[in-house]
């Protein structure tokens, strides 16, 4: 709480950490013996096992080769294909539903492609069109959270479509335009005008 007792307001940043650090399912693809993994200890994991495990730790065992994230831990080019149409049909001001932790997610995943375009040409196309999707949502949901930021009414049903990034966004804006608006419209003015 800060002094005034309003609650602290995560950064973008908060969030990424939490992410990091939360709890994920993977695969394993190859048996792998008891290791250390920046001095947390893993496995040992046979072949075929669903584990949970850190995200970070995932990532390494991942990017190893030696298992691969569940189903319900990615974003993929349907998903994001999905999401889009989802979002550019809803009208005005309304936000469609994202999975959770979608933005960090979409993140890893344009990581990894281009990662892949890099060393193989063939997802350079794959890469461009994930990319694109990506900032037409990103896109499509900031005009409406900026609208929505602006707007002087109720706007609470609205409000539960933002995923935590897009609730610390529109808390700032928010803030920032109501103490415009209340500046501006500020009755008695100075005498000068």
């Amino acid at each position: 709480m800060s002094c005034l007792g309003s609650p602290i307001q995560p950064s973008i940043e908060d969030i990424d950490f939490e992410f990091k650090n939360a709890i994920v399912k993977i695969i394993i693809d190859r048996g792998l013996p008891e290791i250390k993994i920046m001095g947390k200890r893993v496995g040992p994991l046979e072949e075929g096992m669903e584990v949970e495990v850190e995200q970070w730790v995932a990532l390494e065992l991942v990017r190893a080769g030696f298992a691969h994230f569940h189903r319900s831990e990615t974003i993929d080019l349907a998903s994001l294909r999905k999401i889009q149409w989802k979002e550019t049909i809803q009208p005005g001001r309304q936000l469609s539903s994202i999975p959770e932790s979608f933005y960090p997610k979409m993140r890893r995943y344009i990581s990894e492609l281009r990662g892949k375009s890099a060393r193989d040409p063939s997802y350079v196309n794959k890469f461009n069109k994930a990319l694109r999707l990506a900032q037409d949502i990103v896109n499509c949901r900031l005009r409406k959270i900026v609208g929505l930021a602006a707007s002087p009414g109720q706007v609470s049903i609205a409000l539960q479509s933002l995923s935590r990034e897009e609730r610390v966004l529109y808390d700032s804006l928010h803030t920032i335009i109501s103490e415009w608006r209340s500046k501006i419209l500020k009755a008695g003015f100075s005498s000068d005008q």
